[in-house]
């Protein structure tokens, strides 16, 4: 114990810490007078890979918002027509119809830069620009919906205590023992069949979705939340403000809200590269957005391509892995930036 207590790498925290705490360190002057965020964004400018992940995510969020822009800039739409009567489909291989221009057995072909996809002909690179809209806008939704119910449960569970917390603890429990992915396998084809018509098709699959993510995603904020705020209650602020006559609801959103944009912002920062993953997953099981470009849906349409047509198939698979990568690493830097006691 003696030998791991006195190591260099302990002896080389112990002095960073005494370096920080001493107020005529150059550290200490650094954050004198800053308030938490500004500490934690200062850190994470100084952070090469955070900064790295944030242009990741910025290129995809900028993909997504101008996707219309960008498609049309290179000339790609998703109204195609069938393959057969426009590419003159190859059918050497019964039944599959690869285009007979672009990969996979053609050159390059500039006017369809991501190629086209077997059988039906539908650019890929229009496919993955929308679909990148779609993953995005879905993730965010849902992350939006489900932070917000997690954060005001979470806020009146911990501050309120006794009967209200335990019944408000005892509904995070029972939600976090149901299997989400059995639930959603349940769930969105009832609500689909139910309020889906031919005009709103699209419109219910996706709400649906958001609404699925949102179900089963705000039980780990509220138990986060409700954590901090059993804690912030016993402060002197809480009581002081409790002894003014403070009303409830200012003294949860004016006093303890304030002092949760840590953790806040941290559950955010992993919740939504989650909800991207699910959304393409579900996707893939048919489950998610079919009337629409989705990232999922093309995965599951270029799987039995794998062979001949390997780049059908990366593509989508690309792109999820780079924005869920990007998002959680920025989330890990994040929550670095915002602990203290967190060293990398």
């Amino acid at each position: 114990m003696s030998a791991q207590a006195t190591g260099p790498e302990t002896l080389g925290s112990l002095s960073d810490e005494a370096e920080i705490t001493d107020p005529n360190s150059k550290q200490a002057k650094e954050i004198s007078g800053k308030s938490p965020m500004q500490i934690a964004f200062a850190r994470l400018r100084r952070d090469k890979i955070a900064i790295v992940c944030a242009v990741v995510v910025l290129f995809f969020v900028l993909v997504a918002i101008f996707a219309d822009l960008i498609a049309k800039a290179f000339g790609v739409d998703l109204e195609t027509v069938t393959a057969c009567e426009v590419l003159e489909c190859n059918f050497a291989n019964p039944g599959v119809g690869y285009p007979k221009t672009g990969p996979p057995f053609n050159d390059f072909d500039p006017s369809h830069p991501f190629g086209l996809a077997p059988r039906t002909g539908a650019d890929n690179l229009a496919h993955w620009i929308y679909g990148c809209r779609t993953s995005l806008l879905i993730a965010g939704a849902a992350t939006l919906f489900a932070s917000v119910f997690g954060i005001i449960v979470g806020l009146v569970a911990g501050f309120a205590g006794g009967v209200v917390d335990k019944v408000l603890s005892f509904v995070i429990d029972f939600f976090l023992t149901i299997p989400f992915l059995l639930a959603a396998l349940t769930i969105a084809p009832i609500i689909i069949d139910r309020f889906g018509t031919s005009d709103s098709y699209e419109t219910v699959q996706i709400a649906s979705l958001i609404g699925i993510l949102s179900l089963f995603g705000w039980m780990t904020v509220a138990r986060l939340i409700r954590g901090e705020v059993l804690s912030l209650r016993e402060r002197e602020f809480i009581h002081a403000a409790r002894v003014l006559g403070m009303p409830t609801k200012r003294i949860l959103f004016r006093e303890l809200l304030p002092n949760l944009t840590a953790p806040i912002v941290i559950s955010i920062s992993l919740m939504l590269p989650a909800f991207v993953a699910a959304e393409a997953g579900l996707a893939f099981l048919g489950i998610g957005v079919t009337g629409s470009a989705s990232w999922g849906q093309t995965i599951a349409n270029a799987v039995p391509y794998w062979s001949n047509y390997s780049l059908y198939l990366w593509e989508p698979l690309i792109g999820v892995v780079a924005l869920v990568l990007a998002l959680n690493l920025l989330g890990d830097a994040v929550r670095d930036a915002f602990d203290p006691k967190t060293r990398r």
